[in-house]
């Protein structure tokens, strides 16, 4: 006799709401049918299901996204990073607080180094035969913004050692939802041959057929709904042992089409909207925001940010701000739409040598036109560097801090927005120390210093 453990994942919707209500109708309907046929079903969300970007998710700081998964009825999610670092500490402790699921991660602790009251580090199902299967759960170790938001999150290899060892005596399946990468996965796949199943998110892979290495499938669904994965894990209920794994995609479009799916969308981005409708400012004049030649906001962002780090200096690219604001009453919508990212300020000290050599670089021709994705931006293009007590003579032979020419031994600090200090476009500035200014946004700060 043999036994199918059906388990339909999701990883990386990032609030892209558009595919959501087939998603949704799909893994109901789904799991109706599995249960209907006596046949075991979970559903499990691997992470960044919620992202700040969307005015719903906004607006409700992830709740909305916690209600949705309710609602399809989901029987475990581990955290992204979106969840994980994007909320103040008192809002990621709230935001499953009305979760009809299972939050497992087994890498974060809470500022006194306990597991926090809404976590569980593991879970065991069992199913109608007997099996039992656990479910481990790890999240990006993303240190640094952790630390800064009060958090403590241990090493997940580590951790995931400490939970395989725990747990693989009792159970006969083995399953990690994993918001690592790819590449950690492949890793873990080569380390742990006691998991089954590993189902994968962060980099946003895609995994067809699935991927098996040293006996263990891994599955992943990319990004933004555009897949629901499925993986299927034959077992021997009598001997507990599995049999074969099996792992496929259903593209978004081969989906049934939902009812009122269009009305679904508009209805979330509306209400959305609606509670951001909170003024925060009142212009006297329009300020206008240019991505290829100076214009007044972006100077101004790129001020307070200056400001906010208590800086020397700073520099942005003024294709941060999607556009400019109006005159007149200025509201979290307005602000939210013209800085959509999840980008914290953050304060670099460094030699006025580095700092010269680190402006230089934005110097770079190439830089205004690129499209720019990912690091946190939800914009279209890079534009030109937009800079604050930073000038230049000599046609940017000589660079002036507050009106005094870079020393080359001085220390400097620097204000930035946490884009650029992950090595990709500026290596140097990630081996440097700095602090990061948490959980405010740079929408945030222009609040700030608009309403000042």
């Amino acid at each position: 006799m043999k036994e199918t453990i059906h388990i339909y994942h999701t990883n990386d919707l990032h609030s892209h709401f558009e595919h959501w209500s087939r998603i949704r109708d799909f893994l109901k309907k789904r799991k109706e049918w599995h249960v209907t046929e006596g046949e075991e079903v979970f559903l499990f969300d691997i992470g960044d299901h919620a992202d700040r970007w969307h005015p719903y998710s906004e607006a409700t700081l992830g709740k909305g996204n916690v209600g949705l998964l309710n609602e399809a009825g989901y029987d475990a999610v581990t955290i992204g990073n979106n969840e994980g670092i994007t909320l103040d500490y008192e809002d990621l402790e709230s935001l499953y607080k009305n979760a009809e699921f299972d939050v497992i991660v087994g890498n974060l602790l809470s500022r006194d180094n306990k597991v926090p009251h809404w976590v569980k580090t593991h879970h065991i199902y069992e199913t109608s035969s007997g099996l039992k299967v656990a479910v481990l759960g790890l999240t990006a170790y993303f240190l640094p913004f952790y630390k800064a938001l009060g958090w403590n999150i241990t090493p997940p290899l580590e951790e995931l050692k400490k939970q395989v060892e725990l747990v693989k005596g009792e159970a006969d399946v083995l399953v990690l939802l994993s918001h690592l990468g790819i590449r950690d996965d492949e890793l873990i796949a080569s380390s742990f041959p006691e998991i089954d199943v590993v189902l994968g998110a962060h980099t946003h892979h895609i995994l067809h057929e699935g991927k098996e290495i040293n006996g263990v499938m891994l599955g992943a669904a990319g990004k933004f709904g555009h897949y629901v994965g499925h993986m299927m894990i034959e077992v021997d209920p009598d001997k507990k042992t599995v049999l074969s794994k099996k792992a496929r995609l259903y593209a978004h479009e081969d989906l049934p089409k939902s009812v009122n799916e269009e009305e679904e969308m508009e209805q979330w981005y509306r209400e959305g909207e609606h509670l951001l409708e909170t003024e925060v400012a009142h212009l006297q004049e329009p300020l206008q925001a240019e991505w290829f030649k100076p214009s007044p906001l972006p100077g101004l962002l790129c001020d307070a940010l200056k400001e906010w780090c208590s800086a020397d200096c700073s520099f942005l690219n003024a294709g941060l701000l999607i556009e400019g604001l109006n005159e007149g009453a200025v509201t979290k919508r307005d602000l939210h739409h013209i800085l959509p990212h999840p980008i914290n300020p953050c304060l670099i000290e460094l030699s006025g040598a580095e700092l010269k050599e680190l402006i230089k670089m934005t110097f770079n021709d190439e830089w205004p036109h690129l499209q720019l994705k990912g690091l946190g931006f939800r914009g279209k293009i890079m534009g030109e560097f937009v800079y604050s007590g930073i000038a230049f003579e000599e046609e940017k032979q000589k660079i002036y801090i507050n009106g005094s020419e870079i020393l080359p031994k001085k220390t400097y600090k620097l204000a930035i927005p946490d884009m650029f200090t992950f090595g990709h476009f500026f290596p140097d500035l990630a081996r440097l120390d700095k602090k990061y200014f948490m959980p405010e946004f740079l929408r945030d700060v222009l609040a700030w210093k608009l309403g000042g």
